[in-house]
């Protein structure tokens, strides 16, 4: 009985160890069953998401597609002349008007960046993954990092511009020059000064710059912050609303006011008799296209409520102030006041001004072979807040002002310039090309060369040990080249060389003595 006894226990505890692994077992199997069921359902839902944003591609899985990342492109030798061309002409602008120049990071501290371009700027940041303990972000421009660089480096007056890339996770209209990588062209001024003056400065700068490249007619808007904020405080708005109420009315250069009323008051929260008030005031320019800047200022000023208020008040007194000191610099008659421009005003507190070329894509269509239009060509204002919220004592801060050239959008306007009058682009600044008639002739053609050189003239060579010479005269007139110079074996005997002119094709003999001269010359002429 006793071993009977034993035998069965042992058989009962066999049991119930099978049946508590079976059990694990089916738990896990269950588990992982829907485990497996959530990755699923997330993943079909990121391909949902992925389809709905446009990102769907038709390429099967595996299979590499070779292009450039979306919001990007590659500039050949013929578009890259033209960029060489925009920012030479900005950049002498500059450096004319005393500017230095600085270069800052191409990514930033996180909390240099956020906070300082509003809730929709804000979502267009480029994080970057943790690389070491920082968190970091692309630059979305290179305002802010210029004042942080004001605010580390303790700098009080500068005047300062730089030419760099900056980035952003934005929806790209390439046709329009809206790229997700972009160069932007900075010319800031800091320091106190007398009032308006360095609005002035960079008003002309925006003068120079758009007239040298010869675009296309083009409009300087200007508008100051405190008159938008007289004009809230006129129609009771609440503080909490103005930055987004303000990015409605920066609409109206593109939508009618009927569809900018309706998002003021649906979306934005102004009643219907506040948002028909703010409509008569931005919408001054646009009602009175007959007044001239200081007519259209006068005007607003004979309206009781907008007269009463010292904030509006103070800003038509400024603006006036920056008319006269434009007309002063020579600046064209683009410049007009636009009570609508609403441009900036997350850092922004004083004069602000925009410039667009209306028709700088005439005649340019999109896939759907609509019209495009392209944006504001450059944009700035004064900002005499941004440099404190970075430094130390927050009660110091640095009074800045400023503009920025969206360069992308010159670019795309000279492109499509260019592809209309079908005009002749060099790539290259060669200025000679050596040639020979004969054979055997490439140490001579390569000594010419080092002599060129020397000179400080640019010039190339057929890499051929032996060229035919047509094809060396083919390759000059080709690429545009204003001088080809011929070395021959009885040349070399008297003494002398053939300059040829690939325009007229005319050739001058030239002694070695009086080469550097004449080269010199007929390169001026």
């Amino acid at each position: 009985n006793v071993v009977l006894s034993a035998a069965c226990t042992r058989n009962l505890s066999n049991t119930y160890t099978m049946l508590r692994s079976f059990s694990r077992s089916f738990a896990t199997v269950v588990y992982t069953h829907r485990s497996g069921r959530k990755i699923k359902e997330k993943v079909a839902a990121m391909l949902a998401k992925k389809k709905q944003l446009g990102e769907e591609t038709s390429e099967k899985p595996g299979k590499f597609v070779l292009k450039c990342p979306k919001g990007t492109r590659d500039y050949g030798a013929k578009p890259m002349a033209a960029r060489e061309e925009v920012l030479k002409k900005v950049t002498d602008t500059f450096k004319r008007h005393g500017a230095e120049t600085i270069e800052t990071p191409v990514f930033e501290l996180r909390e240099v960046l956020l906070g300082k371009y509003g809730e929709e700027g804000g979502k267009l940041v480029y994080d970057l993954k943790d690389q070491g303990g920082e968190l970091l972000c692309l630059r979305y421009d290179l305002t802010v990092p210029f004042a942080r660089f004001l605010a580390m480096n303790n700098v009080e007056k500068m005047k300062r511009y730089q030419i760099a890339r900056v980035y952003r996770r934005d929806q790209p209209v390439m046709t329009r020059g809206r790229y997700r990588e972009f160069y932007q062209c900075d010319y800031d001024i800091a320091g106190v000064y007398e009032s308006m003056l360095p609005e002035a400065d960079c008003i002309k700068i925006v003068d120079e710059v758009l007239s040298a490249m010869n675009l296309g007619e083009y409009v300087i808007k200007l508008n100051h912050r405190l008159m938008l904020d007289g004009m809230f405080a006129v129609i009771g708005a609440d503080d909490s609303q103005f930055k987004s109420v303000c990015a409605s009315v920066d609409k109206l250069d593109k939508e009618p006011w009927e569809k900018v009323e309706e998002e003021l008051i649906k979306e934005r929260g102004l009643s219907p008799e506040s948002a028909a008030r703010l409509g008569a005031f931005v919408r001054f320019r646009e009602l009175n296209p007959d007044l001239d800047n200081v007519a259209v200022l006068d005007q607003m000023m004979q309206i009781k409520e907008l007269a009463a208020n010292p904030q509006f008040k103070k800003g038509v007194e400024e603006i006036k102030l920056l008319l006269t000191y434009c007309a002063d610099f020579g600046v064209s008659n683009a410049v007009r006041v636009e009570p609508s421009l609403a441009r900036g005003l997350d850092y922004y507190t004083g004069a602000i001004y925009e410039a667009v070329i209306p028709n700088g894509l005439e005649g340019v269509t999109d896939e759907s072979g609509l019209p495009v239009g392209v944006g504001s060509v450059a944009g700035g204002g004064r900002y005499d807040n941004l440099v404190g919220m970075f430094a130390a004592n927050k009660k110091k801060s640095v009074p800045c002002c400023g503009i920025s050239f969206g360069i992308e959008r010159l670019f795309a306007i000279m492109e499509a310039k260019n592809a209309a009058e079908q005009t002749a682009i060099r790539t290259t600044s060669t200025q000679v090309f050596v040639a020979s008639a004969q054979k055997n002739l490439l140490s001579l053609r390569m000594r010419q060369m080092a002599q060129l050189w020397s000179w400080g003239f640019a010039a190339e060579l057929d890499y051929k040990a032996n060229p035919k010479m047509l094809n060396q005269i083919q390759y000059a007139e080709k690429n545009g080249i204003p001088l080809v110079l011929i070395i021959g074996e009885q040349e070399q005997k008297d003494g002398i060389v053939k300059l040829r002119n690939t325009v007229t094709r005319e050739e001058t003999p030239v002694k070695f003595d009086d080469l550097q001269a004449t080269l010199t010359e007929m390169l001026k002429a």
